[in-house]
């Protein structure tokens, strides 16, 4: 996918950089982005400019994109960018980042926000939920222990569809915590069956991912692992 990244600060940069390590092509939009910002993401490309200014979306050619995420620290920001890209430029998709709690009434689809989130992690995930199915998605990093939240979606061609979850063999220290279909929330009982298209969420450390992706879906491809420098 090729993917819009507004703001350039901490949350910006740890976006950009998983998105990058999962083989996306980014561009970085701040208008305030030094040389020290720039050399930290080499991979992706980079415009300094303000992207409030329509001008600055036609030079970047906006409406080739498949999402925009705005992740500056400045609402008004969010809010504008992401009007823009849908209003102007068509983007399929747009992620905003909401700062204030008391702003979050305003980032709905009359600003042209599709989803409005907070933390980097998770606005990544629900970036490439419309597109990545088969593959682990980290959502989120308990702070206390080496455990992580993440996400996969059944593709038709795991070989565990139709499988009860106590069926399924799991990586050590892994557990399902959730089943995900048809837009409710379920149990994951040792007797209840997974389905194609069935969204599971895991609770695992780093370590464990590769093997779970490949587990139930043999298909998946490798990633890159890397920590953020923030």
């Amino acid at each position: 996918m090729k993917i819009v990244v507004v703001g350039a600060g901490s949350v910006g940069r740890s976006i950009a950089r998983e998105l990058i390590n999962n083989g996306h092509d980014v561009l970085i939009i701040d208008r305030d982005a030094d040389q020290a910002r720039v050399s930290q993401l080499p991979a992706a490309e980079w415009v300094i400019a303000d992207a409030c200014e329509i001008s600055t979306l036609e030079q970047v050619h906006l409406a080739d994109y498949d999402h925009v995420v705005c992740s500056s620290g400045d609402d008004k920001v969010n809010l504008v960018v992401s009007f823009l890209a849908r209003t102007e430029f068509a983007v399929p998709r747009t992620v905003a980042r909401v700062n204030n709690p008391r702003n979050e009434w305003l980032f709905n689809e009359s600003w042209g926000v599709d989803v409005a989130v907070s933390t980097p992690r998770l606005m990544t995930a629900l970036v490439e939920e419309a597109v990545v199915v088969g593959d682990v998605v980290s959502l989120f990093e308990f702070q206390q222990g080496n455990i992580q939240m993440v996400e996969l979606t059944l593709p038709p061609t795991s070989p565990f569809v139709g499988t009860r979850v106590g069926d399924i063999p799991l990586p050590a220290d892994t557990l399902m915590t959730a089943v995900l279909r048809d837009g409710r929330p379920i149990v994951p009982s040792p007797d209840e069956a997974v389905e194609a298209g069935d969204e599971l969420l895991f609770l695992c450390p780093p370590e464990a991912q590769h093997q779970l992706a490949t587990t139930l879906n043999p298909d998946s491809r490798p990633r890159e692992v890397r920590e953020d420098d923030d």
